[in-house]
This record gives structure tokens, C-alpha cells and sequence, in this order.
């Protein structure tokens, strides 16, 4: 005859014995730690390389307009919420900076929020769409670039020449 071991009595009140799982895996192989270290490369993820670009390419133009462009603010978004009810027939208005049909960017103005609270112009990057035009990160750097030039001279009410070059 098998005995096999039972817990005894437990106290009331006594809480019952649990195993911490904070920094062990189900099958009690050890710590967890990432496939790369945070020093190379592959380590950011494609977003937040992207990010990096844009912020490049905006610094540059705002090196250049900082005082004018002092209430814009630069947003990155994955992919635009808007697209054109008959693809073959599109009119973007100049707002909105495209490839045909894809949205590529656009600037939303200063407005009135909900609550009332005024609300800045904002400069809204698809992420998506310019990285499927880009053929590497050189190409998405100058893409990024023109099309913030495109979105800055029309915020300021300027043609891009003017962007590019800098205020006379």
C-alpha cells in the first residue's frame, strides 16, 4: 500500500503557500531576458526608427522656422484614417500631401476642442505608407523630408523653395 504525502491542517486565517512567478517562467527555467541587447541596432523597432527619421528631417526646417513654428506640433501615425470614396478620381485639398490616392500626411489647423480648449496646428506622418514608398533608409530620410517641407510651407502659407532655403 502507497501513502502519499498530504498537506496537513491548515490554521484558519493562514494563507495558503504560493510560489512567486515574478521573475521565473512556467517551467522554472530561470530569468527572462531579451533576445538582444539594447546596444545593437535591431533592438528599436521599425516604429520607432521611423520616429528617429522624422524628427531628423524636423530638425533640420526647424532650425530654420523655430520662431514660426512654435505652435505646430509633428504627430506620427501608423497608417491614415482617411481615404477617398473613388480612388481614380481624387482631390486631395493642400492640406493633405499624397501619393494618388494614400494619404502620405496632413495638417490638421489650430482649432477648438471639445472642452472648449484651444487646440495647436498639428503635421500628422503616415508611417506606413512612406515606408512602403521608400526603397531604403536614405530614400525614406529625403521622402520624410519633402513631404514635411510640403506640409510646413503650406502651415506657414509659403512655397517650399522658401521652406527649404530658410526665411530671407
Amino acid at each position: 500500500m502507497r501513502h502519499e504525502a498530504r498537506p496537513g491542517p491548515r490554521r484558519s486565517g493562514a494563507p495558503a503557500p504560493t510560489r512567486s512567478r515574478r521573475s521565473r517562467d512556467r517551467r522554472d527555467r530561470g530569468l527572462r531576458s531579451p533576445l538582444l541587447p539594447q546596444t545593437v541596432p535591431a533592438w528599436t523597432s521599425r516604429a520607432d526608427g521611423f520616429d528617429a527619421v522624422v524628427i531628423e528631417a524636423l530638425a533640420d526646417i526647424d532650425a530654420r522656422w523655430h520662431a514660426e513654428l512654435a505652435n505646430l506640433n509633428v504627430a506620427v501615425d501608423d497608417v491614415p484614417r482617411m481615404l477617398p470614396r473613388d480612388p481614380a478620381s481624387v482631390s486631395w485639398p493642400p492640406e493633405v500631401s499624397a501619393d494618388r490616392a494614400i494619404p502620405l500626411a496632413r495638417l490638421l489647423p489650430a482649432g477648438i476642442d471639445a472642452t472648449g480648449a484651444p487646440t495647436a496646428a498639428q503635421i500628422v506622418v503616415f508611417r506606413r505608407p512612406l515606408e512602403l514608398r521608400a526603397k531604403d533608409r536614405d530614400d525614406l530620410a529625403d521622402l520624410v523630408r519633402e513631404v514635411l517641407i510640403e506640409q510646413v510651407a503650406t502651415y506657414l502659407g509659403i512655397d517650399e523653395d522658401t521652406v527649404e532655403n530658410g526665411p530671407s
